[in-house]
C-alpha cells in the first residue's frame, strides 16, 4: 500500500496519523480526531479500502460528507488509491442526475455522497445500499449542524450488513450522533498535533461598518492568499462586490452559489489567478486549499468552533500565519478570543491594490471528454507557446478544466490555441478573471 500511495499521490512519507491507521488491523469502529489539513482523508481511507468486499461485488463502501467540495476531494483520494480493482462514485447536489445515475449503472464499489442526494438515490431505486460493509462518517459533526440528521439516520438504518464503521471531526468533544451505537470505538487523536501557529491580531474599526477598514488592511498586507470570513450570504455579496470594484483579485465562495460558479471561484483561488476569497463558513471546513497565508475575521465567529475551523485554513501543518480580527464598537469580543497584539493599516490606507501575476483559462472539455491534466499542459506548451514552468496549477472537472497560465500571456496563449484541436477536439477557452 505504501508504494501505491507513493506511485499515485506522491507521497513519500505517512505522518503519524497514517502510520497509525495503516498499522490497526480492520477495525468495527474507529473514531479519528485531526485537525483540517493534516491528511485525514488518507488516513481513514488506509482501514476503510481493507474493510470492503472483494471487487465486483457490489457496493461494499460508503462515505458520507457534508459538502460537495469535500465529497469529490474524498472521492479523488479513494478513486486514486482503489483503481482499477475497484470503482468509485461520487454523488452530490448540483451535479448532472443522469451521469450520476449512468456511473451507478456501473456496479461501482465505494460510493462518495452528500446525505441528501445519497437518500434521492436511494428512494429512487438508483442505489442499492445493502450490501455496504464499510461506513464513514467524514466530519460527522458538520453534516449534522448542517441539518443532516434525519438523512444521515434514514441511511445508516438501511446498512443492515455494516462491519465497519469510522467516524472523522477536526473537533473534540462532539457528540456522536444518536443513531450510531456508541459504544467500542477505538479513538484515535490527533488533535493537538501540528497545530497551527496563528498570530491574532486585532484591527479596530472606528464604525460599524467594517467595509473601509477592510479595504485599508487589505491593501497593507498585500495578500498573496487570504480568505475573509463573513457569517452570512448577503454581506459577502456587498464585501465582494466592493473589493471587485476596488480592483483586488477577489473570488466569492456560498452555499447559494450555483455549484459551477463555486468551482470556479475556488479553482481561482487555488491557482493564485484570485489572491482573496470572500465566504461564509462554508469554507471553514472541507476544503483542501494549501498556502492560505491569513484569514481575516469582518465578522466575529459565532462559536468557538467556527473560530477555530476559520483559522485552521492558515498555518496548517505546522505553518504559520496570520488572523486578522476586525472589530467595532457594536461588537461584543467572545471569550474565546484572546488577541496576540494589535494591528493598524492607516499608514498603507492609500497603497495600490497588488493585482494578480496569473490568469485562468477555461476549456470546455474535461475528464468525461477523455481529457487528462497531461493533455492540457501538453497542449499549452506545443501550441500555446507557454514553458513548463509557466503553466500553473491544472484544475480538472467532469467537462470542464481550469489553467493558470502568466497574466501578460493570457491573451496571446488564447489566440495561439484557437486555431488547433485538442485530441482531435475542437475546444473553446476562455479567460476567467477574478474582478
Amino acid at each position: 500500500m505504501k508504494k501505491r500511495i507513493s506511485d499515485r499521490l506522491g507521497i513519500d512519507k505517512l505522518n503519524d496519523m497514517q502510520e497509525a491507521t495503516l498499522a490497526l488491523k480492520v477495525p468495527a469502529r474507529l473514531l479519528l480526531l485531526a485537525p483540517t489539513g493534516s491528511g485525514k482523508t488518507l488516513a481513514f481511507a488506509l482501514p476503510f479500502l481493507r474493510s470492503l468486499s472483494e471487487p465486483g461485488h457490489g457496493l461494499s463502501g460508503l462515505v458520507i460528507a457534508p459538502t460537495r467540495e469535500l465529497v469529490l476531494q474524498t472521492a479523488e483520494v479513494l478513486r486514486v488509491l482503489a483503481a482499477p480493482e475497484r470503482k468509485t462514485v461520487a454523488l452530490y447536489g448540483g451535479h448532472n442526475v443522469r451521469e450520476e445515475m449512468a456511473s451507478l449503472s456501473g456496479n461501482p464499489d465505494i460510493a462518495v455522497a452528500t446525505p441528501g442526494r445519497l437518500l434521492d438515490h436511494i428512494r429512487r431505486n438508483h442505489i442499492d445500499v445493502r450490501g455496504v460493509r464499510a461506513l464513514v462518517l467524514d466530519e460527522y459533526d458538520k453534516s449534522l449542524e448542517l441539518g443532516f440528521h434525519e438523512e444521515m439516520r434514514s441511511i445508516v438504518a438501511r446498512l443492515k450488513n455494516l462491519k465497519t464503521t469510522i467516524l472523522t471531526s477536526a473537533t473534540t468533544g462532539v457528540e456522536l450522533p444518536d443513531f450510531i451505537d456508541a459504544g467500542g470505538y477505538k479513538t484515535l487523536d490527533y488533535t493537538s498535533e501540528g497545530k497551527p501557529k496563528v498570530e491574532i491580531l486585532k484591527v479596530v474599526s472606528e464604525a460599524a461598518d467594517k467595509i473601509d477598514t477592510l479595504d485599508k488592511l487589505l491593501r497593507a498586507i498585500q495578500p498573496r492568499k487570504t480568505i475573509v470570513f463573513l457569517n452570512h450570504r448577503d454581506a459577502a455579496e456587498r464585501v465582494f462586490t466592493h473589493l471587485s470594484k476596488a480592483g483586488f483579485p477577489v473570488s466569492l465562495y456560498h452555499g447559494g452559489m450555483e455549484q459551477a460558479m463555486r468551482e470556479q471561484s475556488l479553482a481561482l483561488f487555488e491557482n493564485g489567478s484570485a489572491t482573496i476569497l470572500v465566504s461564509t463558513d462554508l469554507a471553514a471546513r472541507g476544503l483542501d486549499i494549501d498556502s492560505v497565508d491569513a484569514v481575516v475575521h469582518y465578522h466575529l465567529p459565532p462559536t468557538p468552533e467556527n473560530w477555530t475551523h476559520r483559522n485552521g485554513r492558515t498555518a496548517r501543518m505546522g505553518a504559520e500565519g496570520k488572523a486578522f480580527v476586525i472589530v467595532s464598537g457594536a461588537d461584543k469580543v467572545p471569550e474565546y478570543i484572546a488577541f496576540d497584539s494589535g494591528f493598524s493599516p492607516a499608514a498603507d490606507a492609500a497603497r495600490p491594490v497588488m493585482p494578480a501575476t496569473l490568469r485562468t483559462l477555461y476549456f470546455n472539455a474535461g475528464k468525461k471528454d477523455k481529457i487528462s491534466r497531461g493533455d492540457i499542459a501538453g497542449f499549452l506548451i506545443a501550441k500555446g507557446g507557454l514553458e513548463p514552468s509557466q503553466v500553473g496549477k491544472i484544475v480538472l472537472k467532469d467537462h470542464g478544466a481550469y489553467v493558470a497560465v502568466p497574466a501578460d500571456k493570457a491573451r496571446e496563449v488564447i489566440k495561439a490555441l484557437q486555431p488547433h484541436k485538442i485530441k482531435n477536439k475542437r475546444v473553446r477557452i476562455t479567460q476567467v478573471i477574478a474582478k
